[in-house]
């Protein structure tokens, strides 16, 4: 079957269309990715789309709505709903509830979800939230300590970048020699982390480090907590976000500053992170690139960065009680060698050594940079959220189709 895996921003629609076999034994057999493209500067997401599928046709990949099984989508959060789903009104509106907490991801998301299902009406659309790998994370890691009507009303940690970070369970574990963890992993959303295993745990830290990044601890392919709380505007400084900040710092600011609630939500969500530690850059080549000519704010931002990585590292190490892997992935962590050997930087006494050599020649490929003898492996593994929403829509059809056909056979 062909999925097509959409990923919208606010200015950006992004696409890449996936062939899939049915079969999980031959599953790393029958996956190919058939074509990728998108657009950025986008003003408007329905002609992005329209230019999209005219693509996909002219190229021959897609000849008619009739070619594709799925669109399916990296969705971010909706208040109420988790997992791999079917994308409906319902789903539309709790999506919108949350609007909010993701003005950067859920308006276009939804905007965009309404014109596929427009020009595809017969199409069945559906979202893999990024809220999907933390289900198992125990209360303690998702409760803050707010008053209950807070929490009722739905204050509590999340957690994002879910598919990446479950890609690098999956893969960490291949690499690691667990291929039980690996089967683990690809089938939690199945099997919840209940699925015996054939060895000890396998304890991994890893560290989407990108435009918008995050730190999560997994235990034997179970997340079991995440540096993003409520929104993806918490956890590490951000391309632009501030990440983590002393919740009296808002109200304090704008008494201080006479600030109204949208300048200062602006100021947390579009002006912060490292462009405002680096004085204007948002982009980690330029940062690096300041920070080496001597100006002392890229490089306070580049500290920052490594500072708060290492700080939930620490935190995982000790959930995990020790750790097997460290794994650096997106945009910073599969190309900054400097950013990875400042966070890998003295830790030796805790079995963690890092080769220099390795490190510096791994920039966007897979690869151990780890030293040899080191206890604890240090690896670079290039993230495929795509991939990973493109199998979670398949087996999400399987499913749906296997529930028809038992259905229609006790009708008959």
């Amino acid at each position: 079957m062909k999925i097509l895996v959409v990923n919208l921003g606010s200015t950006s629609l992004k696409y890449r269309l996936f062939e899939l076999g049915g079969g999980q034994g031959a599953q790393a057999e029958t996956e190919r990715l058939l074509a990728k493209g998108g657009q950025e500067r986008v003003s408007d997401h329905g002609a992005a789309i329209d230019a999209c599928l005219e693509a996909l046709a002219e190229g021959g990949f897609v000849r008619g709505p009739g070619d594709l099984a799925a669109v399916a989508f990296k969705a971010v959060l909706a208040r109420g709903v988790t997992g791999c789903v079917r994308v409906d009104e319902r789903v539309l509106a709790a999506m919108e509830a949350y609007r909010g907490l993701a003005p950067a991801h859920n308006p276009p998301y939804v905007a965009g979800m309404r014109a596929f299902a427009r020009r595809l009406p017969d199409t069945p659309l559906v979202a893999l939230f990024e809220t999907a790998f933390y289900q198992w994370v125990p209360e303690a890691g998702v409760r803050y300590a707010v008053p209950d009507a807070w929490h009722d009303a739905g204050v509590r940690r999340f957690g994002f970048h879910g598919a990446s970070h479950k890609y690098v369970a999956e893969r960490s574990a291949e690499l690691l020699g667990r291929p039980d963890v690996a089967a683990r992993a690809r089938n939690l959303y199945v099997d919840g982390p209940r699925t015996p295993l054939d060895g000890p745990d396998l304890r991994v830290v890893s560290c989407h480090l990108g435009g918008s990044a995050s730190v999560t601890g997994i235990r034997s392919g179970v997340a079991v907590g995440t540096s993003m709380g409520m929104s993806p505007q918490s956890g590490l400084p951000q391309n632009d976000r501030v990440g983590d900040l002393d919740a009296m710092a808002v109200p304090y600011a704008m008494r201080t500053l006479g600030l109204s609630l949208d300048q200062a939500e602006r100021a947390l969500t579009k002006e912060g992170g490292l462009k405002a530690l680096s004085g204007g850059k948002n982009d980690l080549r330029d940062i690096e690139e300041a920070a080496a000519q001597g100006d002392a704010r890229a490089r306070l931002a580049l500290e920052v960065l490594v500072r708060d990585t290492r700080r939930w590292i620490g935190a995982f190490l000790l959930e995990l009680d020790g750790l097997d892997a460290l794994v650096f992935t997106a945009g910073i962590g599969e190309n900054a060698p400097a950013v990875r050997a400042g966070v890998c930087a003295g830790l030796s006494r805790m079995g963690l050594s890092l080769d220099a050599e390795r490190n510096g020649r791994a920039l966007g490929v897979e690869a151990e940079i780890s030293a040899d003898g080191s206890p604890v492996k240090v690896l670079v593994v290039p993230t495929n959220e795509e991939l990973v929403v493109a199998r979670e829509a398949r087996r999400l059809l399987a499913l749906r189709q296997a529930q028809g056909e038992r259905y229609a056979a006790e009708r008959s």
